[in-house]
């Protein structure tokens, strides 16, 4: 049998990982070896089903915790409570409790199925949801910012036309599995209990396909490629997913579809940064304007907006635009607009020009300089020990 892998290895994370790095491994783990993604991939699917698993596990606090605690061997998350030991060898160990049935049974009632016993087991053939499907969308800045509506394109399994979704050949239809006798589950006798599993010929369904679909191979699924019109939402980013009831593959036995889970990809923008809902830019003025005030026009999500620079505004001096940001995904408010004034000297004077700034120089005291006074008088300090 092979080595169960330890959750953190099948996400490739380190034991202390964060929840956004558990989200983030998902992620990138699940687009590698998706079976949609990786039709000819005959392992792609068993090594979903394993990264699925870890995924359960490690982003649920509780049995997170049990894990690193346990690790297989948690009880609660149906592993071996017993270390592989059996501590009741040579009678029932609830003899004379008041319990009847077979073990199996009574495991299944306490744990919920363990290992493949009792109650899981019975719902091996119960209606299960289908899988979900995942898509990528780029987005500019501003279309992540102010929503829009865009078109997905995504491949997932549906249903064979030829076959209904039997796997069977037209004209014929699943037989009862000759080794659970239609069923879904086998019962195996240990000596001292009774363990109820699942089929391993059906699957559990308690069908079995002898002449299969050549449409679907027998799979009673077949990989499509669908085009949805979908309404992005203002404010989506690259941290947040927006799902799609409905729109994954179908269930089985009955059970509902999965959904379409969309993740976005949001250019840069030449001008803003964002961070949350906030946004932040930075405004380049003259030094003169810098030095006796002016009205400036800035740009925003919304158009040019003019705002107030105040007489003897500092290089890199904040000034914030309320309600200019982003919509808040969760609770709809607007962020604001943060934008740093950064002042520009010129490179090069005229002679002109010079001339004027030496006259200017020359009727400035100390006191309209009050960071560079005060450097001064620290600096004498120092050396005068005043």
């Amino acid at each position: 049998m092979a080595t169960k892998r330890d959750y953190y290895e099948v996400l490739g994370i380190q034991k202390g990982a964060s929840d956004d790095e558990i989200k983030r491994a998902f992620r990138r783990k699940a687009k590698e070896c998706h079976p949609d993604l990786h039709p000819d991939d005959p392992e792609a699917e068993a090594r979903f089903k394993e990264l699925n698993e870890a995924n359960e596990v490690l982003s649920d606090p509780d049995k997170r915790a049990r894990y690193d605690q346990f690790g297989f061997n948690d009880p609660m998350a149906g592993g071996n409570p017993f270390g592989g030991g059996n501590p009741f060898a040579g009678g029932n160990p609830f003899g004379g409790m008041g319990f009847e049935g077979d073990l199996g049974d009574i495991l299944g009632q306490m744990f919920g199925g363990m290992g493949g016993m009792g109650a899981r087991a019975r719902r091996s053939n119960a209606p299960r949801r289908g899988a979900d499907v995942m898509a990528e969308l780029r987005l500019t800045f501003e279309e992540a910012c102010l929503g829009c509506r865009k078109t997905v394109s995504f491949q997932r399994r549906k249903k064979c036309d030829a076959c209904s979704g039997s796997g069977a050949k037209p004209g014929t239809q699943p037989v009862t599995c000759p080794t659970c006798k239609g069923a879904g589950q086998i019962r195996q006798n240990t000596g001292w209990t009774t363990i109820v599993q699942g089929c391993p010929t059906c699957g559990g369904s308690g069908k079995t396909i002898q002449d299969k679909c050549t449409s679907c191979a027998g799979r009673g699924m077949v990989l499509t490629r669908k085009t949805l019109d979908v309404d992005i939402p203002a404010g989506i980013d690259e941290d947040r997913e927006l799902k799609i009831g409905g729109e994954g593959e179908p269930g089985t036995n009955g059970g509902p579809s999965g959904s379409l889970c969309i993740r976005f990809r949001v250019q840069n923008h030449p001008i803003f940064t964002r961070r949350r809902n906030n946004l932040y830019m930075e405004l380049p003025v003259k030094f003169t304007q810098a030095a006796m005030g002016a009205e400036i026009d800035i740009v925003t999500l919304n158009g040019v907006k003019k705002v107030s620079i105040p007489e003897g505004t500092q290089p890199n001096t904040d000034f914030t635009l309320r309600g200019e940001g982003v919509v808040d995904l969760d609770t709809g408010r607007k962020g604001d607009l943060v934008y740093r004034v950064v002042v520009e000297i010129p490179r090069k004077l005229s002679d002109k020009q010079r001339d004027l700034l030496q006259q200017f120089d020359a009727i400035s005291t100390d006191k309209d300089y009050r960071t560079r006074k005060s450097f001064l008088d620290k600096l004498k300090a120092m050396f005068t020990g005043g």
